[in-house]
């Protein structure tokens, strides 16, 4: 009877035993088991596995992909910038047994060496590279954290910078320099503009001299342009040289005048005395007004006036006036 109870209690021991040294891996770990306190090389991999009680224990360690944000650090460029700058680190477990013993808190291993490396590329960098260039800093950073990482264990999936903090001033002088660029670009391409359209406007001076005809037609388009905008005042250009053109028509007309009167007077004076009696119809009469020569005889004159007269008369017209009350 003693012997049983012995026995039966002996089988329970052994059933406590075998049951307490039965553990679960789930997929997204990964065991190492430590039997009297030396690592076994063997892990263990997902599902169930069995230790030898009081003499194995087993540490799980995660295989997943680990977001971990970089604090912000404050670091000053290359080019002597004071940055705020934050960023965000993806890494993964390779090798759970070097993760397990060759650094005691891998995860707060990858943020230290993350924030050091992080001012070390923003010292390293120009402003410009910062705001513009980030794929290779974000390339260079992953490279400085899995240089040391690749002795944990652990792999470097890929490293982002998120953001970057500059200073009001900062904002201010990049927010000018984007309006001087964008000024410059403005200025270049209207100047382009005006270098197409000079060119188009000597084509077509160059088709106007070989037709002369063609310069009269665009004058009158542009009467017609004028006049379509419903309005009283409309606008002739009288070319310089139509001006000179009468002025030579009145300096020749006197001449001309007084030719005709020189060999015409004794002959009029006889035909005045006796007066021709003819059968045709008495011819009409012109109605009184300036003719054509008088007309281009005022303005000759009247240029003639504006070209001859001093500084003080074009800068006051009235002179002429004050001067006769005087």
């Amino acid at each position: 009877m003693v012997i049983a109870v012995v026995l039966g209690l002996i089988i329970l021991i052994a059933v406590c035993l075998a049951v307490g040294g039965i553990r679960i891996v789930g997929q997204i770990e990964r065991g190492v088991v430590f039997r009297f306190g030396r690592a076994q090389r063997e892990v263990r991999q997902p599902g169930l596995t069995l230790l030898i009680p009081v003499v194995d224990r087993m540490k799980k360690v995660n295989v997943q992909i680990v977001t971990m944000p970089v604090p912000t650090q404050e670091c000053i460029t290359r080019d002597n910038v004071s940055v705020e700058v934050d960023a965000v680190a993806y890494f993964r477990v390779e090798d759970p047994l070097r993760a397990a013993i060759a650094v005691q808190n891998y995860l707060f291993a990858i943020e230290q060496v993350a924030q050091t490396s992080l001012r070390s590329i923003i010292g390293k960098s120009d402003l410009d590279d910062l705001l513009s260039n980030r794929e290779e800093l974000n390339r260079g950073l992953a490279l400085m954290i899995d240089s040391p990482a690749l002795g944990w264990g652990v792999h470097i999936d890929r490293v982002e910078i998120k953001d970057v903090h500059l200073p009001e001033g900062m904002k201010r002088s990049i927010a000018r320099q984007a309006e001087a660029e964008r000024e410059r670009r403005a200025r270049v391409i209207t100047a382009d503009g005006e270098f197409q359209a000079a060119r188009k406007l000597s084509d077509a001076s160059a088709i106007m001299t070989e037709t002369p005809g063609a310069l009269q037609l665009r004058l009158l388009q542009t009467v017609v342009e004028v006049a379509a905008e419903k309005t009283s005042t409309l606008v002739m250009p009288l070319p310089v040289e139509l001006l000179r053109f009468f002025e030579r028509s009145a300096r020749s007309a006197p001449a001309a005048e007084a030719a005709a009167q020189n060999t015409d007077g004794p002959s009029e004076r006889r035909g005045a005395e006796q007066p021709a009696v003819t059968d045709s119809p008495t011819p009409e009469l012109a109605p009184p007004g300036p003719s054509l020569e008088h007309f281009a005889a005022g303005l000759a004159r009247l240029a003639r006036q504006q070209a001859d007269a001093p500084e003080t008369q074009a800068a006051d017209p009235l002179q002429p006036l004050r001067d006769r009350r005087t």
